[in-house]
């Protein structure tokens, strides 16, 4: 008799359980590397989703854009960052993408990461149409800022057969190879002043290449995903004017399959704590519901669109 007790106590103990975590949502949320501004902005989502979204639990995993958009596209995560132009060509299934991410939603947009073509002064490199014949140093293949270089070549006209030399590598290889003179163009996306384009200034003469408006209207019909902003005089030594560039937007994207309401409750905790995010990423001071609900090529979540109607941002 003592034993059929304990029995139903431990029965009605496990019922308990899974009836209070039946409607627990678990989330896995693809960052960056550590030591990126990504992961420990992903740890500040995580706190504002645990704390106003009930029943939400988020484990935060690193990554990279262009894998974030694989994991949530095969269910490896829930939730991920991506920059636009990469998640945009996951949607189309452009390369390095090997099928459309057709389960891929955005949920809110975060900051602009700026693309940055860099030529040593001494190089006579103005814009992307002269790097013919040079030789250019960016990241390795599949990052979101070697395929912006390739379209920025494209839009010119050119393409890697054109340049003498292609490295790809890390920022601190890329800087002293310009340092060296092994290389004469740099290109990067980032925020801006860039870190890394500071320190090459420090040693070298350089000169920010600028977009105009025709190249970036032929970009956006290689990618809606991409926008333009200025570089402002004086954000790098000698750099006496504005300077138009192109750039890419670091969004937050989630399955389609995450219930709406779900996702509706994130983005709404998102929009009601940006100031949390800001303290993290100084980029993403000053970021405002309309920002959020900015369109960058990639479909709404049902959830998060419910949210911006609501709140007249869209």
């Amino acid at each position: 008799m003592k034993a059929l007790r304990i029995a139903s106590v431990l029965a009605l103990a496990v019922a308990t359980t899974f009836a209070g975590t039946a409607g627990a949502q678990q989330i896995k949320l693809m960052t960056g590397p550590q030591g990126g501004a990504w992961y420990p902005l992903g740890g500040a989502i995580q706190g504002i989703i645990e704390k106003n979204v009930p029943g939400a639990s988020v484990q935060v995993l690193p990554g990279a854009g262009i894998s974030n958009v694989v994991g949530v596209q095969t269910g490896k995560a829930e939730m991920g960052f991506g920059n636009s132009v990469s998640s945009v060509d996951g949607v189309n299934g452009v390369e390095p993408f090997k099928s459309k991410q057709d389960n891929v939603c955005q949920v809110a947009t975060l900051y602009f990461q700026y693309f940055h073509a860099v030529a040593l002064a001494d190089s006579g490199v103005t814009h992307m149409g002269q790097t013919k014949g040079k030789a250019l140093t960016t990241q390795q293949r599949g990052n979101t800022g070697e395929q912006m270089t390739r379209d920025a070549l494209r839009v010119y006209g050119l393409d890697y057969t054109a340049l003498t030399r292609v490295n790809h590598g890390n920022y601190t290889d890329s800087v002293s190879q310009l340092k060296d003179g092994h290389a004469q163009i740099f290109t990067l996306i980032t925020t801006v002043p860039a870190s890394s384009v500071m320190d090459l200034a420090s040693a070298r003469d350089i000169r920010v290449l600028e977009f105009p408006n025709d190249k970036f209207q032929a970009l956006q019909k290689i990618n809606r995903g991409y926008d333009k902003r200025i570089i402002k005089a004086g954000s790098y030594p000698k750099q006496d004017k504005d300077i138009q560039t192109i750039g890419t937007w670091t969004h937050l994207v989630a399955s389609c399959k995450l219930p709406e309401q779900t996702v509706y409750n994130i983005t709404k905790a998102l929009a009601t704590n940006i100031e949390n995010l800001g303290n993290v990423v100084a980029a993403v001071k000053g970021l405002t519901v309309k920002d959020m609900a900015a369109d960058v090529g990639v479909p709404y979540h049902p959830g998060a669109r419910k949210f911006y109607q609501e709140a007249k941002a869209l």
